[in-house]
């Protein structure tokens, strides 16, 4: 590893990007057919503050009354329990006067990557002196965490305030339609209300699931952003990565910006279809903007980024792996558009601004490390695509000798793509159950671990794991990464 580079000492990667579509991409000739009715963006010449992850509060009758509303969301539709459709959460943004027209969004889809370009794209909007709000999901530790503005989640207080006011709102609802509003479907008229209350000048939007019906879908974004399309969640939005990508083009609105992440054949040529229909704009990684030059640096990467209005040189990024690198460059593309770079205006945005904002970036739960003596690095991947490049990023970063895993699934997911992703890293895997009612059972996940790893690698209660062993404390150089999916 080596230091951040004072920009002297970077090589000049001016040539390099020439390169990046045949190095980034996989083409195939019908998609220029795709792409000849639809416009490109081809350039013609406040950080986050505050605990991401914050605790209980401290308060114990603010604490109380938290609880009582988790309680009462408890007491809805999950987020694995679904109805395709956006007639409950379009019912309550009426009724609420339509919040969430009162700021322009970015709206974020896709399978991997989504929440950490959401965190990027709301740094730089802040370190440009705009308030931001983000929704996001899942959350890390408190509830709360779904809901930021400038940067930082909401109060306890103030999250507790947002549902008393939209709660008699939510019931007039609940009483008109067939189905009661959902867990997520309440959250995201919380996130809309909250950030109309602010007011936000920016809303940064990850949707839930899919696109087309998914509750966060009731938002004109003006910038579309499509992170990298994988297989997950196949029962629900299809089985192929073209049919999920068909669900997610669902957030590409009229005269919209689209900032297409890499990805496969069939996905892009669904997304560009959805683009030509809407008349959109699209500016594609490894086309209109992607990486120049990428290496390893001390506690993140030192990126050359080349956006929509030119390069971007010496960006440290404080976070780990490739792909973090690729959505880096998502995020400044979309916020980019967001300002009209490559379209109105053909010049770059400040890159000591840039610079400052991803430097003060954070991501928690993906590739973070949360103690030494032993290293312990927790990571949420929670499909095989995800998984990949979370092997690919501690591979890459860390000299580990010897590396245990701590995994659990959700029964939902993939566990054996999962398990063969970490296989060439792990040394063995200790399998086991998080808290989540959805966990997979560990005689069930151990005897697929059994399966990918052999029985001599596995630490778990199984009929097919004859041993269960105490784990043994992990010296510095034999580190215990925690990955919950």
């Amino acid at each position: 590893m080596s230091e951040p580079r004072d920009p002297s000492d970077t090589p000049d990667p001016s040539d390099a990007f020439d390169d990046i579509v045949d190095n980034e991409t996989t083409r195939d000739p019908d998609l220029a057919v795709i792409e000849a009715g639809s416009r490109t963006l081809r350039t013609q010449g406040g950080p986050p503050q505050g605990d991401p992850v914050p605790g209980r509060p401290e308060d114990p009758e603010l604490d109380k009354a938290l609880r009582e509303v988790e309680t009462e969301l408890s007491t809805r539709w999950g987020e694995t329990k679904l109805e395709p459709s956006v007639t409950r959460i379009a019912a309550l943004m009426d009724v609420l006067g339509e919040p969430q027209r009162a700021y322009p969004s970015i709206h974020i889809t896709g399978t991997n990557g989504k929440t950490s370009t959401a965190r990027m794209i709301e740094a730089l909007l802040g370190a440009f002196e705009l308030r931001t709000g983000r929704y996001t999901s899942p959350h890390v530790q408190t509830i709360t965490e779904r809901i930021s503005l400038d940067g930082a989640p909401i109060s306890a207080e103030r999250f507790v305030e947002t549902y008393e006011d939209i709660k008699p709102y939510v019931e007039l609802v609940d009483a008109r339609e067939e189905y009661r509003l959902s867990f997520f479907e309440v959250l995201t008229g919380m996130a809309y209300a909250a950030f109309a209350d602010a007011p936000v000048d920016v809303a940064v939007v990850e949707v839930g699931m899919g696109g087309t019906w998914d509750a966060t879908n009731v938002i004109d974004g003006s910038v579309a952003v499509v992170t990298p399309i994988d297989l997950d969640h196949t029962d629900r939005l299809g089985g192929t990565t073209a049919e999920i990508a068909g669900e997610k083009s669902g957030i590409i609105k009229r005269g919209a910006t689209v900032v297409l992440a890499q990805q496969p054949v069939d996905a892009a040529q669904v997304l560009l279809k959805k683009a030509v229909g809407e008349d959109a704009t699209v500016a594609r990684e490894g086309m209109e903007f992607g990486i120049v030059s990428r290496e390893v640096a001390v506690g993140g990467q030192l990126l050359t980024l080349r956006g929509l209005g030119g390069e971007y040189d010496t960006v440290f990024l404080p976070l780990h792996g490739a792909y973090q690198a690729h959505n880096a460059a998502v995020a400044l593309a979309a916020v980019e558009a967001f300002f009209g770079i490559g379209a109105e205006h053909a010049r770059t945005l400040d890159v000591d601004t840039v610079r400052r904002a991803f430097a003060q970036v954070a991501s928690p739960g993906r590739l973070e490390i949360v103690r030494s003596s032993p290293t312990v690095i927790l990571d949420a991947a929670h499909n095989p695509h995800g998984a990949r490049a979370t092997a690919e990023g501690v591979s890459e970063a860390f000299g580990f000798s010897r590396l245990i895993g701590v995994v659990s699934t959700s029964g939902d997911k993939d566990a054996r793509g999962l398990l063969e992703a970490f296989e060439p890293i792990f040394a063995e895997v200790v399998v086991t159950a998080n808290s989540n009612p959805r966990a997979t059972d560990v005689d069930t996940l151990a005897a697929v671990a059994v399966e990918v790893f052999g029985e001599d690698r596995v630490v778990g209660s199984s009929a097919s794991v004859q041993r269960v062993s105490p784990l043994v404390a992990p010296t510095d150089t034999s580190p215990l990464p925690a990955t919950f999916a």
